[in-house]
């Protein structure tokens, strides 16, 4: 049985945010699976993937999806050969930003879900993105039942912090984020140092949904560490 290499969205875009790496990553069992629709957990989402995934696993999260990876790293270590987060980060929301997701659940059950990708974009892609190369992630969204967007908001915000997850790592860590995110990024440069065997990338020019943003710079990235990791 070989090792599945799960590929978990941000929010609040699905996983079609994956189709840049999904050609890169050919020569590895992949899985993209959505996150909407899972329920109001990030640990009841863990618990779901893993009894849906057979094996070892090579965890890789964006931003929600690295609050999920974690999560299936703390429910089963033994299972994973690597994890990776990719603009994301283990802390526990903040009181402002309980109070921001409170926000954008009224703005997703009163104008929908494109209504909440509309008032992230910029910080998701920057403000001169332009829109053909945003379409997919549009189209993507439109599809998404609001409720579902409304549970991952719930889960997000009782999700528990998950920094000693990192500090216990049994696995290779890599921490991939935008130059552009510089709270993200300085979040990933203070878990690499707390991880056994972590390792920093910082990418060039780009925002919160890097590996979207520059597939050409993060594929080549995601492949030497699925190279460790499966070795």
């Amino acid at each position: 049985m070989g090792t599945t290499v799960l590929l978990l969205h941000a929010f609040p875009v699905g996983p079609e945010m994956w189709e840049p790496q999904l050609e890169a990553l050919a020569g590895y069992e992949v899985r993209a699976p959505s996150l909407v629709g899972r329920g109001e957990s990030v640990d009841g989402w863990a618990k779901q993937l893993l009894a849906e995934t057979d094996g070892d696993l090579v965890a890789i999260g964006a931003s929600m999806g690295g609050y999920c990876a974690l999560a299936m790293a703390k429910r089963a270590p033994e299972r994973l050969r690597g994890l990776a987060l990719v603009g994301s980060h283990a802390a526990a929301d903040p009181p402002d930003g309980k109070i921001w997701r409170d926000q954008s659940i009224a703005r997703v059950r009163e104008k929908g879900s494109l209504a909440q990708w509309q008032s992230m974009r910029d910080y998701a892609l920057g403000a001169d993105a332009e829109s053909a190369a945003a379409r997919p992630l549009e189209n993507g969204i439109a599809a998404h039942d609001p409720e579902g967007v409304v549970q991952e908001l719930v889960a997000m915000i009782g999700r528990e912090d998950t920094t000693e997850v990192v500090r216990t790592l049994p696995c290779p860590f890599l921490a991939i984020a935008g130059a552009l995110d510089q709270g993200t990024a300085a979040e990933s440069k203070k878990l690499v140092e707390l991880a056994p065997d972590g390792e920093l990338v910082i990418i060039p020019g780009a925002n919160h949904l890097v590996s979207f943003q520059r597939p050409d710079l993060v594929n080549p990235v995601l492949l030497r560490f699925l190279e460790r990791c499966t070795a």
